[in-house]
């Protein structure tokens, strides 16, 4: 079981979603995003919540194209044992000039 932490700074790859069908890679993306915070902070998947900003970059390049990586703050709260994931910076995204 991992340590009892109160925040960190995560940068998470989330390149396994280009593995998959291109249809719904961004949903994928958010789910991985979840799992990835619960499996490093033990705690269940339904006690972490996703900041609006966090969603928006992600979804920011539509449903098939989500950013490889993302650096996120998570903050967990002492009183209800929930954890709040927030975008730190955005990661600069290599895009085909046309």
């Amino acid at each position: 079981m991992p340590k009892d932490k109160k925040e960190a700074i995560y940068t998470i790859p989330i390149y396994r979603v280009y593995w998959g069908k291109r249809t719904n890679r961004a949903a994928r993306a958010i789910k991985l995003v979840r799992r990835f915070i619960a499996r490093h902070f033990g705690v269940e998947e339904k006690d972490i919540i996703i900041h609006n900003n966090v969603n928006e970059y992600i979804w920011s390049h539509s449903i098939e194209r989500p950013p490889r990586r993302i650096t996120v703050k998570a903050v967990k709260d002492q009183e209800s044992g929930k954890i709040k994931v927030v975008l730190v910076r955005e990661n600069k995204i290599k895009t085909h000039q046309r």
